[in-house]
């Protein structure tokens, strides 16, 4: 028998049977794709069976479970699981706390030794204190089971002070009679001596005196200085403080002034008046903006402010006035003189104003800091010594020369050529003929007066008879500084000066030219003489 449409059938048969076979499977798919599974859900100390379905994930069944997950939490297996069988899901609840604990910080231990101090005795300059550090330390919990402890950070919110004590050593210069009081600051402490140079005794040891300031009132009484203070706490760079020397008892007292950086100083005449002038704190170097101003304050027998008034109001102070203007009282109190970077004068206390004697050609520096002359008074306020810049480069460092002024006339005089911007010149008490001497410095190198060192030099107040006295020819100069006078006594001719050479206190008989070293520990960096 012949079939003639077989051939036609065989593949649609084969098709239905193909297409009957994918539906068969589908549907076995999809039965074993909705087949539910018993999960175990092991959570918060406690078990839950959950249905699922074959294919939903972890996360999937503990959502809808209506467990929540936190940051921390282990699941096992991982949320994203996908589940094939029956299984147990374990959430594991992980916490963190963490604990805050304070330790010390050993304070250390100092010793400075002091010539200035008997041989064998001790001074303790500055108490010991413990800093604090803080540690903060990250506990881990599992199900509220301790399962690490570990140091997160540590923070020292407390530097430690260290114990600094001064031991005193043998000094090998011989004892000196003076004059008057001579007062000296020494890392960061000041000390005064009486009568003989081995006199000496501490009057402030707190360690905080940043010399800005440091100053005898003219009858000795009192003590003007400056101290460092915690811009972080203050918001200011220093105070200004008075001690009276004449109660051993004493403590310092505030003046109320804070941010003295170039000026202050005692009104002659008037043992308890002080004038100074401010800064503004700036980030920027130098770090400060100069006020040019003027404040005079007035304190009674019991240390008790009574009056604070200003005498000049911020201003810019001219050419270069944000570094600042200094000023200068003569020594009977009758005028005050004022230097900023492009004029000298005098000032009317009266109303605050500035008449200039000497205008100058401010001198760029070219650098973060600006050159104001020097002051110096004649003790009958007749002659205005200072410094001035003769010729008309503004950069050069050469051309600085020693000159007088006469405020009653206005004239000024060049009295020695060449002496370099930082010649400081300080004039002697009158002796009984009314004359008088200037001590002055002399720059080594005149053409680098910015940077060279300098010579010590004495003059007659006309300018003649100049004598060179320290250093000799070949040694090493000077540094900047004001030189101090000894109180005039009855032997006109042992008049001595005092300064500093390589951090120690020299004396210097101004007509024997004979040198004595008081100091030897080189720390001495500020001295005044009354």
């Amino acid at each position: 028998m012949r079939y003639p449409n077989l051939k036609r059938l065989i593949p649609k048969f084969c098709l239905v049977f193909l297409l009957s076979f994918v539906l068969i499977a589908c549907q076995t798919n999809s039965q074993s794709a909705n087949a539910e599974l018993a999960v175990t859900v092991i959570v918060d100390g406690s078990e839950t069976t959950v249905s699922a379905q074959i294919g939903d994930s972890v996360e999937r069944v503990l959502e809808a479970a209506g467990i929540s997950i936190g940051p921390l939490d282990k699941v096992n297996p991982p949320p994203y699981t996908l589940l094939t069988s029956p299984v147990d899901i374990a959430v594991t609840r992980v916490r963190e706390d963490f604990t805050t604990s304070e330790e010390p910080i050993a304070f250390s231990n100092q010793t400075v030794k002091n010539e200035s101090l008997p041989e064998g005795q001790t001074l303790l300059i500055q108490p010991g204190q413990n800093g604090i550090l803080q540690i903060t330390t990250r506990i881990v919990y599992e199900d509220n089971r301790e399962v690490s402890r570990t140091t997160h950070k540590t923070e020292v919110i407390q530097e430690p002070e260290p114990e600094i004590l001064m031991v005193g050593v043998q000094t090998p210069f011989t004892t000196i009679s003076f004059k008057g009081h001579l007062a000296y600051l020494t890392t960061g402490n000041a000390w005064i001596m009486e009568a003989d140079t081995s006199n000496r005794r501490p009057v402030v040891t707190s360690g905080d005196l940043d010399g800005h300031v440091f100053s005898l009132s003219p009858d000795s009484q009192f003590l003007l200085f400056t101290r460092s203070e915690n811009f972080e706490e203050s918001g200011a760079i220093n105070s200004l403080w008075a001690l009276d020397l004449t109660n051993p008892n004493a403590e310092p007292f505030s003046l109320k002034a804070k941010n003295v950086i170039h000026y202050a100083e005692w009104i002659p005449g008037n043992t308890r008046a002080v004038t100074y002038s401010t800064v503004e704190p700036r980030e920027a170097a130098p770090g400060w903006q100069a006020n040019n101003d003027l404040w005079r304050v007035v304190f009674n027998s019991n240390e008790t402010i009574t009056q604070i008034d200003e005498i000049i109001g911020t201003n810019q102070g001219g050419d270069y006035g944000w570094w600042g203007t200094t000023y200068a009282w003569s020594p009977d109190g009758r005028r005050l003189g004022y230097a900023r970077p492009d004029s000298i004068g005098l000032v009317s206390v009266e109303d605050g104003t500035l008449v200039p004697l000497l205008g100058l050609n401010a001198y760029s520096t070219q650098s973060n800091w600006a050159w104001v002359p020097p002051l110096g008074w004649s003790e009958d306020h007749l002659v205005l010594y200072t410094v001035n810049q003769s010729g008309n480069n503004e950069t050069s460092p050469a051309g600085f020369s020693l000159t007088a002024i006469l405020p009653n006339s206005g004239y000024s005089i060049e009295l020695v050529e060449n002496t370099g911007m930082f010649t400081y010149p300080s004039v002697s008490p009158q002796n009984q003929d009314d004359r008088y001497k200037v001590a002055y410095l002399q720059a080594i190198f005149p053409e680098k007066s910015d940077s060279s060192r300098y010579r010590l030099w004495t003059m007659d107040q006309d300018g003649s008879n100049r004598t060179p006295l320290f250093p000799d020819e070949g040694s090493l100069g000077l540094e900047p500084q004001i030189i101090c006078w000894e109180p005039m006594g009855e032997d006109i001719e042992q008049q001595r000066l005092a300064f500093l050479y390589q951090g120690n206190l020299w004396f210097i008989n101004t007509v024997t030219g004979e040198t004595q070293q008081i100091t030897g520990d080189g720390a001495i960096n500020a001295i005044d003489w009354k």
